[in-house]
């Protein structure tokens, strides 16, 4: 719940610290609450002092600073502790849970940076430090977390700072100085199985019902619809008709909501049989412990993970003449842009064939 101050035509927010349902709110006070009068008599007083420092600022001439009159509604001790804020704005995210998780991976990594606990740490200064900080964090397997990976953080960093300059908190969103500062990261790279090595994993067979054959079978399944591991752990075959035995249906990405065009392909099939038309329910945690064994066990030198089966989906359909366009349409991507990367993947590996074929043109040149 919020109070509005509308300066020049621009809306300010003050953030009351209360949360109730729309059900509990009418007629401008909180109502059907077990402590309705408490939370009532609070707004009281926070409105109170609003009101007073407003007209304290007019009658003195004195320029409205939002940041300021937040302060004086509420105690200093409040005002400056920027951590405890954090915590509390994303407590009232409204978002998915893959990305919910993102955001409080955030607030653990704002706090073991140790550099910003009052609203007066919050400056693009510190935020060049976090960037750096976070660069020489270890991620999966000890390794450094990927470019990508401080860049989402800094996407979940800027839109929180957004809503603080939206309520008044802070004039001004650090980031405005830092725009193109921290780019997303090299995502043109993009790797993927071959279909040597598609048909090894396909070949694989671990002990039936044990974690490494549901990995494996997850895994063959996003392989063969290009569907993400949340969307796969979502799948319900009911929202798929069944045409001529093939099996479409036209759904939304659990993550962006995009839609997205699906047939399901033999092996995809195959897999569902095996568990009466769903497929095997896995932590993230654990499909990718698993993967890293299905890997070894195939013989492959690429490692597994999660999107590694999406990329697969990808460049096996442009490898084997499906459009650009469907492709994107596929795999639900918002822009075309997005499955262009595969694209370029796709040139890549022409080029090399090219390049086969000139140096066995040289060698039977030679004398």
């Amino acid at each position: 719940m919020e109070v509005r101050l509308t300066i020049d035509r621009k809306p300010y927010y003050i953030n009351t610290g209360i949360r109730v349902c729309a059900r509990q709110w009418a007629f401008d006070k909180v109502i059907n609450h077990p402590q309705a009068d408490a939370l009532n008599e609070r707004l009281g007083i926070l409105l109170d002092k609003i009101m007073k420092e407003v007209n304290f600022l007019i009658k003195n001439h004195v320029e409205i600073d939002v940041a300021k009159i937040r302060n004086h509604a509420w105690s200093s001790s409040q005002s400056d502790d920027f951590l405890v804020w954090l915590k509390e704005e994303v407590k009232m995210l409204r978002v998915k849970p893959g990305t919910m998780k993102h955001y409080n991976a955030l607030v653990l990594r704002i706090q073991s940076f140790g550099r910003m606990q009052d609203w007066s740490d919050v400056t693009a200064e510190n935020i060049y430090k976090l960037d750096a900080y976070l660069r020489e964090l270890p991620g999966r397997d000890n390794a450094l977390i990927s470019a990508c990976g401080v860049y989402n953080y800094h996407k979940c960093f800027r839109n929180l700072l957004r809503r603080a300059e939206r309520t008044g908190l802070i004039a001004s969103n650090p980031y405005h100085k830092l725009n193109g500062e921290f780019p997303r990261g090299d995502k043109e790279n993009t790797e993927y199985l071959t279909e040597d090595e598609m048909q090894k994993i396909m070949d694989f067979s671990p002990t039936p019902g044990s974690w490494l054959d549901k990995a494996r079978d997850l895994f063959v399944f996003q392989m063969w619809t290009g569907l993400s591991y949340a969307d796969t752990q979502a799948f319900d075959i009911s929202a798929y008709k069944e045409i001529k035995g093939k099996w479409m249906v036209i759904g939304s990405r659990i993550k962006t909501g995009q839609p997205f065009v699906n047939q399901l392909l033999t092996p995809a099939v195959e897999v569902l049989k095996k568990y009466g038309m769903t497929v095997p329910k896995l932590s993230n945690q654990v499909y990718n412990r698993e993967l890293k064994v299905v890997g070894s066990a195939c013989g492959l030198h690429i490692k597994l993970h999660t999107h590694l089966a999406r990329h697969t989906f990808a460049t096996y359909m442009l490898r084997n003449g499906a459009k650009l366009e469907n492709v994107s349409k596929m795999l639900g991507h918002a822009t075309i842009k997005q499955t262009q990367r595969y694209a370029k993947v796709m040139a890549e590996s022409v080029q090399e064939d090219f390049d086969m074929i000139e140096a066995r043109l040289n060698d039977k040149a030679k004398p």
